[in-house]
């Protein structure tokens, strides 16, 4: 039990370090609120909707007698 975690800490230990030297943006502070907590572009406005199909061909006149 003890290997089990005593190899959990160094995963996570050297997990941490290689994040923290790869140059991640790593925030350990926890869940943001507020204005620094927002990472997302404003909204887009809607696009137009396509416009309707062309009508479809006049039908053929039947074929004469």
């Amino acid at each position: 039990m003890i290997k089990i975690l005593l190899g959990f800490i160094v995963f996570a230990a050297l997990a941490l370090f290689m994040l923290m030297k790869s140059g991640g943006d790593i925030d350990m502070g926890g869940e943001k609120h507020g204005a620094e907590a927002t990472h997302s572009e404003p909204a887009k406005p809607a696009e137009a909707p396509a416009p309707a199909a062309a009508p479809a061909a006049a039908p053929a006149e039947p074929a004469k007698q």
